[in-house]
């Protein structure tokens, strides 16, 4: 049925009670993601909060998606359609469960990024779903050259069968792990989530009413469409190009990006061009081109907006295949967040030529990642097992219009947390000497970039690293006349290396020290005050050294 034929099928309740319902469906997913964060055990999802959670209605269209990682949002609008189309909705049963990662037949981004999908039931139908994601710190020490390289492909298949687990399904997915009791410990916390989200809608279905709590959906996804074409209507009509450049240690060039958005009344149109997909972790599938789009046009039209399939309506983009942007089989896609970051530098860039007060300077525009593998020993467990940590770093926040740039934070797609040093000393052979800010990375203006973030390691036993991370070679920009942030860099320490692209081997004592951009500043710097350069020196004296 489309979304016509709902609306007609169904007289949409008061306001108030939307509203409500609204609030309501808000509510689960974020107690669905507590639960998820609080049930897991690895340190990306438990400390670092790497995962997703959101719910879904029966077409597959996002009711709503919890306030976690954006970048999810590509997983979750591609699995839904691929169960629906490999799997008949009438031989599903109550405690189905469907798991699935692949970036080609599973709706996937990235493999790492395992989603968990389970129908809701209410008096003998679907009425929604309950979706997660987690991202496993898992599948490392692997080349990125195409996508059978960058660990196990899982299409959408049953995991647990009207509420029995699959075992066998289970068993092979965890065979093709590195540390399969983290594998199984989320995939569990991931589990009781969905459970959590499938209780919570089935009781708002016996309170409100199926009937009503249906089409409060639909009238929720119709507010935010109108809402994002009040916000696209706001802009001049125009076209407005930007173009960037994109580098990282897989990379031995950088590559050129370019974005044409066109404002027509209430509608945008977004196009862009990109090399031929690479042989290196870092192409987009379309889904991942398409979550990023949403969240970058939506921080500039209108930021209120509900993040539901509705806002989508009014957004078209357009992308060569093949190419890195909107990469098809069998292209590697591991590393695609980093990817994802130069986008938004992209539409943000462009869409400042038409609101400048509205768009904030360049991010650190980076993924900045250290993953290490090793096996245990020492005085850890001897048990000849692997294990895999792996963190993504924060760095500076792009100056506003009337405000300095946040210092050493994760931005757009990313919004994962910070891991504690005590945590990760605690679970793992390394050590952290600095962790502090970088001094002079943020982009002089009239308000000030944010500052990047320098962590330095020390390998307590031999371990396999890999880094990664983006603007080494360009910076982030700046607006209205600021300058540029600081760029990125890798720093080995004495007697380590040489890195092959990225990755290399520390033996214990080894150190290796990690720079993550800052960013961009906004306005001339000589209207900066006399009291905010007072705060920067004090701020920067409690930073670390230049770099």
């Amino acid at each position: 049925m489309n979304r016509l034929a709902v609306r007609e099928s169904r007289a949409s309740p008061d306001p108030i009670t939307i509203e409500v319902l609204g609030s309501a469906f808000a509510s689960i997913g974020e107690e669905m993601g507590e639960a998820l964060v609080r049930a897991s055990y690895s340190t990306n999802i438990k400390e670092r909060r790497d995962c997703s959670t959101a719910l879904f209605d029966t077409e597959g269209n996002t009711l709503c998606q919890a306030e976690h990682i954006p970048m999810h949002l590509g997983s979750f609008i591609g699995i839904l359609p691929h169960i629906l189309k490999r799997h008949p909705i009438a031989e599903m049963r109550p405690g189905d469960v469907f798991c699935g990662n692949d970036a080609y037949e599973g709706g996937g981004t990235h493999l790492p990024d395992i989603v968990l999908a389970e129908p809701i039931f209410h008096e003998g139908r679907i009425v929604a779903w309950a979706v997660n994601l987690a991202h496993h710190a898992d599948f490392a020490d692997r080349g990125h050259a195409h996508i059978y390289q960058e660990g196990l492909r899982i299409p959408p298949i049953r995991l647990y069968r009207a509420g029995v687990l699959q075992k066998d399904v289970q068993e092979l997915i965890l065979l093709n792990c590195q540390v399969p009791h983290e594998r199984l410990s989320d995939l569990r916390a991931q589990m009781a989530a969905n459970r959590l989200g499938v209780q919570r809608m089935q009781a708002l279905c016996a309170r409100y009413g199926l009937e009503t709590v249906l089409a409060a959906g639909v009238a929720l996804q119709d507010y935010a469409e109108r809402k994002m074409r009040a916000g696209i209507a706001a802009i001049p009509d125009g076209t407005y190009e930007f173009a960037d450049r994109f580098d990282c240690p897989e990379l031995d060039r950088e590559l050129d990006f370019a974005v044409t958005v066109r404002v027509a009344g209430d509608e945008m149109h977004l196009h862009f061009e990109s090399p031929k997909q690479v042989r290196a972790g870092i192409n987009l599938v379309f889904t991942a081109l398409l979550s990023t789009v949403y969240y970058a046009v939506k921080t500039v039209v209108d930021p209120t907006i509900l993040p539901n399939a509705g806002l989508a309506r009014p957004i078209h983009v357009t992308a060569p295949a093949g190419t890195v942007l909107h990469c098809v089989h069998p292209a590697a896609v591991n590393g695609r967040t980093g990817t994802c970051q130069r986008v938004v530098d992209l539409i943000h860039g462009a869409l400042a030529q038409a609101v400048p007060e509205r768009v904030i300077a360049a991010c650190n525009g980076a993924v900045t990642s250290a993953t290490f593998v090793g096996v245990r020993g020492g005085a850890r467990e001897d048990d000849g097992s692997l294990w895999v940590y792996l963190e993504t770093i924060g760095g500076g926040s792009g100056a506003r219009a009337t405000k300095d740039g946040l210092d050493g934070v994760h931005v757009h797609v990313t919004n994962t947390s910070n891991l504690p040093v005590e945590a990760l000393e605690g679970e793992y052979p390394l050590s952290v000497l600095r962790y502090e800010l970088v001094n002079g990375s943020g982009g002089a203006g009239r308000q000030r970039g944010g500052m990047g973030l320098r962590r330095v390691y020390r390998a307590e036993a031999e371990c396999r690293v890999r880094l990664d991370g983006s603007r080494l070679g360009s910076a982030p920009w700046g607006l209205a006349g600021g300058m540029e942030g600081g760029k990125g860099a890798f720093r080995l320490g004495p007697g380590v290396g040489p890195f092959d692209h990225g990755a290399g081997v520390l033996r214990p004592g080894e150190t290796v020290e990690i720079i993550t951009p800052g960013a961009g500043g906004y306005g001339p710097p000589e209207e900066r005050t006399e009291a905010a350069r007072a705060r920067d020196a004090a701020e920067e004296r409690g930073a670390g050294g230049e770099s």
